[in-house]
């Protein structure tokens, strides 16, 4: 029962951390800076990153419950905390300040965050578990890729 309400209670943080960064993005995506970026050749159509977040945020809140349930400790918050920061700041130094290399070490340190959560947190118990991470490590190193051409080709 413990993990039915973790999993809630990192469903409702997670997907609001997205809705906070989102709303840091206001409607930068559909303005002309963003438009008149060059853009990678590989960056998916816009649905694709809404369908691409709700897996990642479902998978790493199954992840999290037992994580947590497991190992609840300060370092633990502290990691995910950071995670969350990341995330959501992107969002403000990309599209809201237009702070893309600011943007792309972000990204980068949120990258190797979620590595350290599938290095680190990968034991015994939350061997099999740890491979939820993987839609978030791959998602994180195309957006990495996205955001770094941004950055050397603008």
């Amino acid at each position: 029962m413990k993990k039915i309400y973790l999993f809630i209670l990192f469903l409702i943080i997670n997907f609001g951390a997205l809705a906070i960064g989102s709303w840091f993005m206001g409607d930068a995506v559909s303005g002309e800076w963003y438009s008149n970026l060059n853009k990678a050749p590989w960056t998916p159509p816009g649905w694709v990153f809404g369908a691409a977040w709700t897996l990642i945020m479902i998978c790493f809140s199954i992840y999290l419950s037992y994580l947590f349930s497991i190992r609840n400790s300060k370092f633990v918050i502290a990691v995910y905390t950071s995670s969350v920061l990341l995330n959501v700041s992107w969002n403000y130094f990309f599209f809201n300040q237009q702070l893309t290399t600011l943007g792309l070490v972000n990204i980068v340190l949120l990258t190797l965050l979620i590595i350290y959560f599938f290095i680190t947190f990968g034991d015994d118990k939350l061997s099999r578990l740890k491979y939820l991470l993987l839609p978030y490590i791959i998602w994180l190193c195309i957006a990495t890729s996205l955001n770094g051409h941004v950055v050397f080709n603008n």
